[in-house]
């Protein structure tokens, strides 16, 4: 049986909708999420919204719960069909369609929660699978807080604080030789994430052959997310495609299909997916394609890292997921944070990671 298939007929019932802002400063940028809570028959469910423009989660705080009608009672499946006839939206995102995937997914993962804790059941039980415990890696950028010249001050300060913790490393247009080796020998690289599809935005990197060259040289065991495949590229890319991910680019299983080449890994982000049904299918197709996966995190400031651990836990608990605790993302790394593997965490009952 499909994974969705599991939850499409749980019952739904929905009271009200309550809207509630979180924010985390991170050097010049605020960083905003909204929680989305479903409540109905003495029961919350609770998911989060990621999207990335600020001014959207004002939008929708400022509008309120009760500018959305989802009352009444549904299962998991005809409640996803209701999201397609009713705007999440007061004002037209920035982002367009990817902002809608990630609001999307806030509701559904909501309306999964509520709808568990109303059977009185937990996801894994849903789903049949057995939650075990999760191998995260911490992403980050290098750029010094001073915005200067970047250097692996950031990545010894966090070793040395967790020793042997896997890292995801954003390289940009200003790493050097002298960077990269100094990087590989900590032995501590599990992926390099080129952000080849990010256009206008404050990661962007420019396709650069020699950054390339660098980082495949300099980490030959590592994986390598969203390179761009130009004509410059391809040869470079193409003995290593088996090392190749993707992450930007996927939102559904036909975006895998179109990548260059069948990768043997992906990165599953299911707030890119939006519906649930997607995402589920995201999963049986890796499954049944021997393809493997690892989960991806958005910055979130409330339940939704614990979603994404969750699902790791059941799906694809022993890659390098980025879904470390929530606490690495903060400006100053806190002290005490729970060590990779993960232990599970699940409530007895609802889609919580506690």
């Amino acid at each position: 049986m499909a994974t969705y298939d599991l939850i499409a007929e749980l019952p739904l019932t929905i009271d009200s909708l309550v809207l509630e802002g979180r924010e985390l400063q991170m050097g010049e940028f605020t960083r905003k999420t909204t929680l989305i809570h479903l409540d109905g028959a003495g029961e919350r469910g609770t998911g989060e919204d990621v999207v990335y423009d600020p001014g959207d989660h004002d939008i929708l705080q400022a509008a309120g719960g009760d500018s959305i009608d989802l009352a009444g009672d549904w299962t998991i499946d005809s409640f996803s069909q209701r999201l397609e006839d009713v705007s999440l939206w007061p004002k037209e995102p920035e982002r367009g369609e990817v902002s809608r995937d990630y609001r999307r997914w806030a509701f559904e993962s909501a309306a999964l929660d509520l709808a568990l804790r109303q059977a009185g059941r937990s996801l894994a039980d849903a789903v049949e699978r057995e939650p075990r415990p999760v191998n995260y890696v911490v992403s980050m950028r290098l750029t010094a807080p001073d915005g200067g010249v970047e250097t692996a001050q950031r990545a010894l300060d966090l070793l040395a604080k967790y020793p042997d913790t896997g890292l995801k490393l954003d390289p940009t247009n200003t790493w050097t030789q002298e960077l990269v080796d100094e990087l590989a020998a900590l032995g501590v690289v599990d992926s390099v994430d080129f952000k080849s599809f990010y256009k206008g935005t404050p990661v962007d990197v420019v396709t650069d052959i020699d950054l390339y060259t660098m980082c495949i040289e300099g980490f030959p065991d590592a994986w390598y997310e969203d390179p761009d495949v130009t004509d410059e590229t391809r040869p470079l890319l193409e003995p290593v495609a088996g090392q190749i991910t993707w992450d930007a680019p996927i939102h559904s299983v036909a975006d895998v299909l179109e990548r260059p080449w069948k990768p043997r890994m992906v990165n599953i982000k299911p707030s890119r997916f939006g519906p649930l049904s997607k995402l589920f299918e995201m999963y049986d197709w890796c499954e049944s394609e021997g393809v493997g996966a690892y989960g991806g995190g958005q910055t979130e400031l409330g339940v939704g890292r614990g979603h994404i651990q969750y699902l790791a836990s059941l799906f694809h608990p022993d890659t390098p997921n980025d879904t470390a605790p929530g606490g690495f993302n903060n400006p100053a790394l806190e002290d005490g944070l729970p060590r990779s593997p993960l232990e599970p965490r699940i409530d007895a009952t609802g889609f919580r990671w506690t």
